[in-house]
Order: C-alpha cells, then structure tokens, then sequence
C-alpha cells in the first residue's frame, strides 16, 4: 500500500491537517504513530483504512482492510455474536465462517456471556471488546487500531497484544496508534509522529526512553569481582571468547506475566534474567510466587530483542511488556553473596 503526495483538510480552504503524505506499508509490518491531540492522527488512520478519502494525493494498493475507531457506536440494533456475523459477512466470510469467527473471538476476549446481550446494553469494556474482535474477524492485510486498548482489561490487552503478533507473523500489516508508550515497546519495525501536518519518522535509537538521559544509554556496568580488569561478561546471545558488541547494544526487557505463568520456551539463548522485587536478595534464580504476576527483565544483545519481544508477546497467556530500555553491558547476577559495603554518598 503506497501514499503519495496524500493531504487532508476539511471544507473549502480549511486548514490542513495533513500535508505531502508519503508513506509504504508492506505487508508483515509493524507501524506505529505518534503526536500530540489534534495533530492528525486519527486523521492518517482513516486515510489508511479508507474511512476517509483524501484531499490531495493518492493512495494506491490497499489490501483487505479492518478498522477500530477511537470511539465504538455501540447504539445499533444487534447482539453482540449478531454484529460480528454481520461484519463478518461484509469482509467477505460465509455466513457459517463468521458465525464460527464470532463465537472464536468473543470465547477469546472473555465475552462469550454477552453474545446474546443488545449492544447498546453492554459496558464500555465489553464494547471494545467487540469492535476490536469485528477487525480480527477475517484476518485482514491492513489492520488500523485506533487507541484500540483503550477501555479494555488486562487479559483483553495481552489477547489484543497476541492477534497483532499474529497478523504481522502471517504476512498482514498493522498500523496503530495509543497512548501508551509502552505499548508493544520495542516490537514495531518503525515509528512515525504526525507534526505540523506532516508525518516525520522518529529515531528509536536516540529517543528518550526509560532509565536513560536524553535518549543517550547509561555507562557501563561494572565488572563484578569474578572479572579481572579489562574483561566484561559474555553478552547475552554470545558465546564466551567471542567479541563483544559495543556498550550501548543491550536492551533490557521488562515483563509482567499473568498469575502464576513462567517464562515461555524459546527465550534468545544467554538472556540474563532478573526477577521482580520478591526475589531480590534470594539468590536462587528461581520466578517468585506473586499471586499479582511475576515481574521479570530480560536482558540480551540488541539483535536478539525483537526474538525476545516476539516471544514474550505471543506466549501463551501472553506477556505484558512494561519497559523497553537501552542499557550498557549486560550483567550476570553475581554467583556468590558479596560483601556488604558502605554506599557511596550522593554529591549535592
């Protein structure tokens, strides 16, 4: 799907919200899109779904396509399972596909003991539920979510979180926007902001994130006391004797899981684990007990962490990604209690 020279206002001579659009979006991508309120976001969004038409330019190219909008009209004169069959039969399914479609995704969303319930009669969050599910009916090419999160349940979040992986994993295209910024950290292939009415790309490696200054990565750890001078750890993801990748090439994943749920198979190999507030101090290695989910940082080398992140998002339950930082070197936890010593007083 191409946009070329593609702009937008509304009436004649009224401002533009959008100006000299020129994007691709291939299929197997993972797009993202940021800016302020009323900087065109949504805007873009319904250009690309084709909710809206242009002003100027063209837009060519555009596969199979699925929308969720930033507000859902739930006032309409169906069940919830009646809606997604219907939407289901315009994206081109049989009447007998969608239904089976429906019962899938409400089963998948938790809502399957709304699908006879009016939709004007359900909660905001069982309505997202289904404008989100109506989009993931027929697996579309281009998939548009607008704040599509939003209103939704922890669990629904990491379902939502699982079927974006798996449309970009079976070759679809997403393009989405929220107003976390954690949300899906570290996984889309690019990020673009909407800025005074044009669409500008962003550095993902410069940018501010969590934990750092400036967007710049911190120093270097420093070597525990089983390295001598001048050795650091292996980084995650190597083998020891093997070069070293520079120090700001780390990244430091942390996830939440759902109650009681362990790390999934297939994690990159030589991740450094660290596990949340409950096991600090034990000295085990082992997940804590955390009837609230465990928390884990996964740290490994800068290659390794769209792997990292793939996995994690489409375990199974799914999970959570609270923080995607760049770090210096990765380190292992020290493989013997060290002794304690005295913490260096902060200069004023």
């Amino acid at each position: 799907m191409r946009l070329r020279g593609v702009g937008r206002r509304y009436g004649l001579g009224g401002p533009w919200v959008l100006r000299g659009v020129d994007l691709e979006v291939p299929p197997g991508s993972l797009t993202r899109v940021e800016g302020r309120n009323g900087s065109g976001k949504s805007t873009l969004l319904r250009l690309l779904a084709g909710i809206d038409a242009p002003s100027t330019g063209r837009i060519t190219g555009r596969p199979a396509t699925a929308y969720v909008p930033e507000r859902f009209p739930a006032e309409l004169p169906f069940s919830a399972l009646g809606y997604l069959t219907h939407l289901g039969r315009i994206h081109g399914l049989s009447r007998k596909a969608a239904a089976r479609g429906a019962g899938e995704w409400l089963e998948r969303f938790g809502a399957d003991g709304y699908a006879g319930t009016p939709l004007a009669e359900l909660s905001k969050g069982t309505s997202q539920k289904i404008a989100v599910a109506q989009a993931l009916l027929a697996a579309p090419g281009l998939l548009v979510l607008d704040e599509a999160w939003t209103g939704l349940d922890q669990a629904a979040r990491g379902v939502l979180d699982t079927a974006v992986a798996e449309r970009v994993a079976d070759g679809g295209a997403v393009v989405f926007v929220d107003h976390d910024p954690r949300r899906l950290a570290g996984a889309p292939d690019r990020v673009l902001r909407v800025t005074e009415t044009r669409l500008v790309p962003v550095d993902t490696d410069t940018r501010e994130a969590p934990g750092t200054a400036g967007g710049r990565a911190p120093a270097p750890a420093v070597p525990g006391p089983s390295a001598s001078a001048g050795e650091r750890p292996s980084p995650a993801g190597t083998r020891p004797g093997q070069p070293t990748a520079p120090a700001a090439a780390w990244v430091r994943v942390e996830a939440e899981g759902a109650p009681g749920a362990e790390l999934p198979a297939g994690l990159p190999d030589g991740a450094v684990r660290e596990y949340g507030p409950a096991a600090h101090g034990s000295g085990s290695g082992e997940a804590p007990a955390d009837p609230a989910g465990p928390v884990v940082r996964l740290t490994v080398g800068a290659a390794h962490s769209d792997a990292l992140l793939r996995t994690l998002l489409t375990a199974d339950p799914p999970w959570h990604i609270r923080a995607v930082t760049t770090v210096g070197v990765a380190h292992e936890p020290a493989e013997e209690p060290q002794e304690p010593t005295e913490a260096p007083k902060e200069k004023a």
